[in-house]
């Protein structure tokens, strides 16, 4: 299989809020010509849409880990900190060597900021 590019499509039964949290929570960049709720993710896309069959929080958020990989993890924690986002692991480092934080986007949804340590 040759995939030319990766994205994943997160539905909500409240997508416009979850649409504000990726764009002005996150900070993740708008791609208006792929649609309201496509926002750049590195090199991926992630979409947000409704959907008629997903109802409330997400059932099971440690299903899918949404990874965020960034240089500073714990500056991007603090700054998520003070905008109110909720942390269910704080900066802890793996025995592999990286450092990972867990949080929660507005469904519930695990979402993890990812720095990997040389």
């Amino acid at each position: 299989m040759e995939i030319n590019q990766f994205a994943i499509n997160l539905t909500s039964e409240q997508p416009a809020a979850l649409k504000t949290f990726y764009r002005e929570t996150l900070g993740l960049k708008p791609l208006p010509e792929m649609g309201d709720g496509a926002f750049a993710a590195g090199q991926s896309v992630i979409f947000v849409d409704g959907h008629s069959d997903t109802k409330g929080p997400a059932k099971e958020p440690q299903r899918y880990l949404i990874n965020f990989f960034a240089p500073d993890v714990r500056a991007e924690q603090e700054r998520l900190e003070q905008a109110g986002v909720r942390f269910i692991r704080k900066e802890g480092t793996e025995e592999w060597g990286g450092v990972i934080s867990t949080f929660l986007d507005p469904d519930g949804n695990y979402l993890q900021l990812i720095a990997m340590q040389h």
